[in-house]
């Protein structure tokens, strides 16, 4: 024999509080069909629904009164786990992937590090390099410049720039987050190589600019 509806269910766990369950003296009402039947004791609610073979349904219960739902509870229990598995799917988690770069990193060590970022990039992450110097190093800031203009050139078409700074303390740093739309650019219009290769010559002259320098002391 099914259970009454009007009566608690002590056996059953609720997310939501149902029928008999409900004991606050008045409650709003919703109908099956969205309809406004307004405020009511919560027995005449219980009655309500027990007309209509249904049941009562506490959704807000910090409300003031409380709002209830007539409905079938398996088919609302069905279709709130419905709207739960789609905001999830749908929740996109974005973490920040750090990789640390020195002034004096070489290229072969740059490729490795710059794949990986894309790698970042490509699965919906941000990136944030960190530009590290040592000792003296932070008198030649413009060698740290150019490396963060060739890491932005050479991610132009997977990412844009949110965040770049200067020098503070013995950092700077460059955060990275995935674009699209350079994507479809990259597939509209190749990068030009000489690009590339200019920045590639300025960051060369950047350190042979320091090496002169510290020849010369």
């Amino acid at each position: 024999m099914g259970r009454f509806r009007g009566t608690p269910d002590r056996n059953r766990q609720n997310e939501h509080r149902i029928n008999g369950d409900i004991r606050v003296p008045n409650v709003r009402v919703i109908g099956p069909e969205g309809e406004n039947f307004g405020v009511m004791t919560s027995r005449d609610a219980v009655f309500k629904a027990q007309q209509l073979g249904l049941d009562l349904i506490e959704i807000s219960p910090t409300a003031t009164p409380p709002v209830c739902k007539i409905s079938d509870y398996g088919k609302f229990r069905f279709q709130e786990a419905k709207r739960k598995a789609e905001a999830k799917r749908n929740q996109t988690v974005v973490e920040v992937k750090e990789m640390v770069f020195r002034p004096g990193t070489e290229d072969h060590d740059y490729q490795i590090k710059l794949r990986k970022i894309k790698e970042f990039l490509a699965d919906g992450n941000k990136a944030k390099i960190n530009l590290r110097f040592r000792g003296r190093e932070t008198t030649h800031q413009e060698i740290g410049a150019a490396m963060l203009d060739r890491l932005v050139a050479d991610t132009a078409d997977v990412a844009k720039v949110d965040f770049r700074s200067g020098l503070e303390g013995r950092f700077m740093t460059l955060v990275l987050s995935p674009d699209k739309k350079g994507k479809k650019a990259e597939a509209a219009a190749p990068a030009a190589p000489e690009a590339d290769g200019a920045l590639k010559d300025s960051f060369a002259t950047a350190i042979a600019q320091k090496q002169a320098k510290d020849a010369a002391k």
